[in-house]
């Protein structure tokens, strides 16, 4: 049975990530929304069984809002709101349930309040059974996250292959996020001129929808759309400060591009830091990349630590082994040993093939697809597209061990 699906809405970082934590230690299946506006947008996309909805934020307020979520409903199911509210005021309260809402909380609360008052309001309105999807609900597409665990494991390699992959193997309408803002490595790897958009065009767009993102995104001759990382250092500055001034206006981006794509898939910095925090939890799979050397290891025991830490369930968090077959004198067993999990996925070493195709400027997806690396991120893509619900190829072997 799918896990019960809450939106929260709020533009406080730290209220989010307590109620990540909060909620994902009950089981629930979290998604955040930074702004009153992308509140709505994601209530249109996902259909939340229930929404926490803050009060006072930025662009739309909570009380508009939550009076737009009812609007769009036009008597269909009704998602149960439950208001977050600053004081312990008659006259918010009394606003929040005319604009719509079922029951309200006062900041700080307590967590065992907090998941009584949703358990009932979820018990009163059917469990928690998702409302079906109808003609008017976009499809909601997959955001997949990789992030490194320490450099040169090749992170950016396998996130683009994969990309392309799933659009030319698989059929799946397919992005690529380059969001290592400052060295991103997709506009050389993809030879794209330094003038093409990049994220910075998206995220500083006072009304960017769907038609405009369309715009700024790049159609790369692989099957793929780009979006990518800023032409220099200096304009990372821009996005992160975007970022701090405007929380939704990242989620607004992988809002939007999640009903663009079947797959969108974020190739990330090696940070842990607020932009990289809001890409995890927006994600529905984070792939750690490694190689199975003793520093690496190290590196990723202490990213599954961190992650654990700050509430993110175990499934979301999966393990890729590149260079499966590389003698380092540490086997799979012995790293999965060290790590205390198993490893989810593995790739083959084939690093000279991979390097020039790089520096080529020719990802090896395009140009040698059937060789024994274009084979392994096949058969990784594949098992990918199946465990989001596709429907797998059954030409080559299963990439999962």
């Amino acid at each position: 049975m799918a896990a019960t699906k809450v939106l929260v809405v709020d533009d406080d970082l730290n209220i989010q990530r307590v109620l990540v934590f909060t909620l994902k230690q009950e089981g629930f299946e979290v998604h955040v929304a930074s702004d009153g506006q992308a509140g709505v947008e994601m209530a249109t996309a996902i259909s939340p069984d229930l929404i926490l909805m803050d009060v006072a934020m930025p662009k739309l307020d909570g009380y508009a809002a939550t009076q737009q979520i009812r609007a769009a409903e036009r008597g269909g199911a009704r998602v149960p709101i439950i208001m977050l509210t600053a004081e312990a005021d008659v006259e918010q309260r009394v606003r929040g349930l005319r604009a719509g809402a079922d029951d309200d909380i006062v900041k700080p609360f307590h967590p065992l309040e907090l998941i009584a008052r949703i358990k009932a309001l979820l018990s009163r309105s059917g469990g928690g059974t998702p409302a079906k999807a109808t003609a008017e609900q976009p499809t909601m597409g997959q955001l997949y996250c990789f992030y490194g665990a320490k450099g040169g494991v090749g992170t950016t390699t396998i996130a683009l292959n994969s990309a392309i992959a799933m659009a030319r193997r698989f059929k799946r309408k397919t992005a690529l996020v380059d969001a290592n803002l400052q060295f991103g490595d997709m506009r050389v790897f993809l030879d794209q001129a330094l003038e093409t958009p990049s994220i910075v065009n998206a995220i500083t767009e006072p009304d960017l929808d769907a038609d405009l993102l369309k715009r700024l995104v790049t159609h790369h001759h692989a099957g793929i759309d780009l979006l990518l990382a800023p032409p220099n250092p200096e304009q990372a500055d821009i996005v992160v400060e975007r970022q701090r001034t405007d929380p939704g206006s990242l989620s607004r981006i992988l809002s939007l591009m999640r009903r663009a794509y079947d797959y969108t898939f974020v190739d990330m910095a090696k940070t842990i830091d607020d932009f990289n925090l809001q890409l995890f939890d927006e994600a529905d799979v984070i792939f750690v990349i490694m190689t199975a050397d003793l520093s690496c290891l190290k590196n990723v025991r202490l990213v599954l630590e961190t992650m654990d830490s700050l509430g993110y369930q175990r499934n979301k968090i999966q393990l890729v082994l590149n260079r499966s077959n590389a003698y380092t004198g540490i086997n799979v067993d012995n790293a999965e040993s060290a790590l205390g999990r198993r490893i989810d996925f593995q790739v083959i070493n084939e690093y000279r093939g991979a390097i020039s195709a790089l520096n080529s400027g020719e990802p090896f997806m395009s140009s040698r697809p059937d060789g024994p690396l274009g084979q392994s991120v096949s058969s990784f893509a594949r098992e990918v597209d199946a465990q989001a619900g596709g429907t797998p190829a059954v030409a080559q072997p299963a990439g999962r061990r």
